[in-house]
């Protein structure tokens, strides 16, 4: 049954307070800290519609996910439910799409936010070459760190966590006095193209919450955790990013455009003087810095369980013979980072991202409505989102509307993906036949 919980040996420790602030973290990154000055530039005033848009889609999104979440309650978030809805091929799809095609992509893109910071500071980092050096050092020193352990890696994000935080909520508390209502009025409506390009790079500042559903198998009560803690989680992101946005057109108005790469660091600026850019500038690196740790810190061992199960290469599940850490996952996945880093731009790296995401999303959300027609026990009671069949066809509408926004480079680069994860698991799937065949006969002999 798709909501019976799989006794999987973890003790509930998570309950709503815990999931909506994990939420919150996950979501409030460092992409915060560029996309304010992309979508200005290319809605002005108007770009508020587009943060309410997404907040719209991404509603109808968490509702999808609190009832998928509701009714399958083992560790896994989008995997686990796709998986339970449709099997393991398509779960399979998922989970490659994850790793590789967000966690890895937006990784990237946040290794040239920032380069784009320390260039405002330092013009040096524009050349590519000295990007790329960045790039390499800071990756590398981040994979020695997981090579020999993750301790100092957890202690640094929580750190991270609060030096991120801090200075956004500084602009919103004191850049109101600094707002200029002229800033906040829009000459005309952008075009529906622009609109739905914007957003589409926009949304990646709101995806990432699904992140905080893997480890659902320790939350308490899931049944009641899952969507209050994300429809709350929901709810304090929408207003801080709003406030924000807010802030930004407000104080920059029509010269947002010239500070597209740091917009809250001229906004800083603005409030505080040359101080303030340069506390945002670092804080914008800083926080960016963490985020990358904080996803070579988890997904490497992600990879490694998966490979130890089937799901990936067999190679990523190697140990480490000194230091007990899961070595060729750690360097393969910082060696992924590093060579998208390079090889593009935060908004190309950021559509891109933004695009596997949406299908993962899409994905989840058609679990949802598959979900429902499986039987349950009376006796369990689970969530289920309200209107029928309306927030999954907001979702749908949604996401198949932002994915047609994506260039022909952006959709043949997604296709052949999928195209190769799927050659990939039927390729595995022969190769485990033939050797549980051999297996077989040679126990018969």
């Amino acid at each position: 049954m798709a909501n019976e919980k799989t006794d999987e040996g973890l003790k509930p420790a998570v309950g709503v307070a815990g999931l909506a602030l994990a939420v919150v973290n996950g979501v409030i990154g460092a992409g915060i800290f560029a996309l304010p000055g992309i979508v200005g530039a290319a809605m002005g005033a108007f770009a508020v519609f587009g943060y309410i848009f997404c907040s719209i889609m991404l509603a109808a999104i968490m509702l999808c996910y609190a009832e998928a979440g509701s009714r399958v309650t083992t560790s896994g978030g989008s995997y686990a439910y796709v998986a339970a809805a449709f099997g393991d091929f398509p779960g399979y799809i998922i989970n490659w799409l994850y790793f590789f095609g967000w966690s890895i992509l937006s990784s990237a893109a946040l290794m040239n936010i920032i380069a784009d910071s320390l260039a405002v500071l330092f013009p040096a980092f524009i050349n590519p070459v000295i990007r790329g050096f960045l790039f390499f050092v800071l990756i590398g020193f981040i994979v020695l760190i997981n090579l020999r352990g993750a301790k100092q890696g957890i202690g640094f994000i929580k750190l991270i966590t609060i030096i991120k935080l801090l200075p956004l909520i500084a602009i919103i508390l004191f850049g109101f006095s600094k707002v200029k209502t002229g800033n906040l009025h829009w000459d005309h409506i952008p075009a529906l193209k622009t609109f739905g390009d914007t957003v589409l790079i926009l949304f990646l500042a709101f995806a990432g919450f699904e992140t905080s559903l893997g480890n659902s198998g320790e939350f308490k009560n899931p049944k009641r955790t899952v969507p209050l803690g994300i429809l709350l989680g929901g709810i304090i992101i929408l207003v801080v990013y709003l406030l924000l946005q807010t802030v930004t057109q407000g104080v920059l108005g029509k010269e947002i455009a010239a500070f597209k790469d740091a917009p809250l660091a001229a906004v800083a600026e603005k409030i505080i003087g040359p101080a303030g850019a340069t506390i945002l500038l670092i804080t914008a690196a800083v926080s960016c810095f963490g985020c990358v740790i904080s996803d070579i810190l988890a997904t490497p061992r992600l990879l490694f369980a998966g490979a130890n199960d089937g799901l990936f290469p067999k190679f990523l599940g190697k140990v480490h013979s000194k230091f007990a850490t899961p070595q060729q996952a750690i360097i393969t996945y910082g060696a992924l980072i590093f060579i998208l880093s390079i090889s593009g731009s935060f908004k190309q790296l950021a559509i891109l991202a933004s695009a596997a995401i949406l299908i993962i999303y899409l994905a989840v959300i058609l679990a949802t409505i598959k979900l429902r027609s499986i039987k349950q026990d009376a006796s369990e009671k689970t969530f289920r989102a309200p209107g029928g069949l309306l927030f999954p066809c907001i979702g749908i509408a949604s996401i198949v509307w932002l994915l047609s926004s994506l260039g022909k480079w952006e959709i043949l680069s997604t296709i052949i993906f999928i195209a190769v994860v799927c050659v990939i698991y039927f390729v595995t799937k022969k190769f485990k036949k033939k050797k549980t065949a051999l297996v077989s006969a040679e126990n018969i002999m």
